[in-house]
C-alpha cells in the first residue's frame, strides 16, 4: 500500500514585480498554511519522503508544513519538475519514486494537482484550492505501478474557517 498526500501551494501574492517562479505567499497564504498544517498535527502523519516544487510559493508552503508537523528536513527534496501545471511531470516524478517510499508528501501547483486527483483518485474535485490537501491510497507495491487509487481525505482552508 502506497500513501500520497498532495498539497497545492498556499495563496500567492501578485503585488511584487517578480517572475512567476519567484512569487511569494500572501499573508492569507501564510495564515492558511499554518491553519491547515496545525490541524493535520492531530492526524499523527509520518512520511518517508517530502517533495516540493522549487518555486518560492511552494517552497514556503512546504516549509510551514514541515515546521508545524515536525518533519525531518533530511526527508525533503526540491524538484524543479514539480513546477508543473499540466500534470505530466507530476505523474512522472511520482512514478520515479523509490518503491521503499510508502508515505509520500508532495507540494505543487494547479492544474497539475487537480488533474492528478481526478485521474487517480476516487472522488471528483472541481478545483483543489490553494493550500488544499488531498490524501490518496494506492494498492500497489511500487510507484511505477501507479494506477487508480482511493481518495481518503480532502482538507481545504475553508473547511477550517468558521
Amino acid at each position: 500500500m502506497k500513501k500520497l498526500i498532495l498539497v497545492r501551494h498556499a495563496k500567492s501574492s501578485w503585488e511584487y514585480d517578480v517572475i512567476d517562479h519567484e512569487r511569494p505567499l500572501k499573508k492569507r497564504g501564510i495564515n492558511d498554511a499554518n491553519l491547515v498544517s496545525n490541524y493535520l498535527k492531530g492526524n499523527h502523519l509520518t512520511f518517508d519522503s517530502v517533495l516540493s516544487s522549487d518555486a518560492v510559493r511552494a517552497k514556503t508552503t512546504a516549509s510551514i508544513f514541515i515546521n508545524n508537523l515536525n518533519i525531518d528536513k533530511e526527508l525533503v527534496e526540491l524538484n524543479n519538475r514539480l513546477y508543473d501545471f499540466s500534470g505530466r511531470d507530476l505523474v512522472e516524478v511520482i512514478k520515479s519514486c523509490d518503491s521503499k517510499i510508502n508515505d509520500l508528501l508532495i507540494f505543487g501547483h494547479n492544474h497539475a494537482i487537480t488533474a492528478f486527483v481526478n485521474t487517480y483518485g476516487s472522488t471528483y474535485i472541481d478545483n483543489v484550492p490553494t493550500c488544499g490537501v488531498v490524501a490518496m491510497e494506492f494498492d500497489i507495491s511500487s510507484w511505477q505501478e501507479l494506477s487508480k487509487g482511493k481518495t481518503t481525505m480532502t482538507l481545504f482552508p475553508r473547511d477550517l474557517k468558521v
